[in-house]
Parts: C-alpha cells; sequence; structure tokens
C-alpha cells in the first residue's frame, strides 16, 4: 500500500452529488461498506489477474450511506495492488468456479508488492487531482 498526499484528505460534500461526478471518470463506489463510512476505487493498471487500485476512503460525518444527502469527509487516498485467482477454484462454491472466475474467492494476494512504487505514486495523485478539478466547486474545507 502507498499512501498518498493529497489535498482531497479533509475535504467534504455530499455524498450523492461526489459519487456521480467519481463514477463519470471511472472510479466506483465500493459496495463493501458499512453506514458511517466507504471508499472509492479507481483502477490505474490491470493485467491477468493483478489490478493496480486507486482508493479513496471517507467518513460520513452526517447522515448514513443509503442516502444520496450524506455529508462525507475524505480521509487519505492510497494505492494498493491487489492479485485475484483467474483459475478454478476447488471448493464448497465449485458451481460458480466452473465459468474459470469466482467472485467470491478470496484473493491470493490483498496487498500485493508494488513495483515502481514512484511511478503508482505520481499516477494516484495525477488522477486525483483530475477528479478534484472537476468537482472543487462542491467540495468544501
Amino acid at each position: 500500500m502507498i499512501k498518498l498526499n493529497s489535498a482531497i484528505e479533509g475535504k467534504k460534500a455530499y455524498f450523492g452529488i461526489v459519487r456521480d461526478i467519481f463514477q463519470s471518470h471511472g472510479c466506483s463506489f465500493c459496495s463493501n461498506f458499512d453506514y458511517h463510512q466507504g471508499k472509492f476505487d479507481g483502477i490505474l493498471w490491470r493485467e491477468g489477474g493483478e489490478t493496480i487500485y486507486l482508493r479513496i476512503p471517507f467518513k460520513v460525518l452526517d447522515g448514513a450511506l443509503d442516502h444520496s444527502k450524506a455529508y462525507i469527509e475524505f480521509e487519505t487516498p492510497y494505492v494498493i495492488k491487489h492479485v485475484v485467482n483467474i483459475g478454478l477454484d476447488y471448493n464448497e462454491n465449485s458451481l460458480l468456479t466452473t465459468t474459470g472466475f469466482n467472485q467470491f474467492q478470496e484473493p491470493l494476494d490483498k496487498d500485493g508488492q508494488i513495483r515502481d512504487k514512484s511511478k503508482w505514486e505520481k499516477e494516484g495523485e495525477e488522477a486525483i487531482e483530475h477528479l478534484l478539478n472537476s468537482a472543487s466547486e462542491l467540495l468544501h474545507s
């Protein structure tokens, strides 16, 4: 994991508006959330079963994430690499794995080693800067 220095940390906004802008730039809201915190993920690179993500976590200051009017504050963004099993997984979910892909498989490495860290740090910071430029009038300090 590579923590990023970014002006997005500490910025506040309404979840629904930010979600729409982030999605239009390829960042998806992670479905693995609770009502008081969440994260956006953007793919910086993918090849085979390896993916390098830009992850932008946030906490809810007012409301809950089942509502677009939840007021959120961004936390420290980071770059992370996941390595997933793209082959067959012979376990109790064998029906799901007959296609060669099981969306419920655990990653082989949730926090894979990232080579050329300075490159991915720069890529992540540039992606966040692009998002900030698109949403600057909607974010508050």
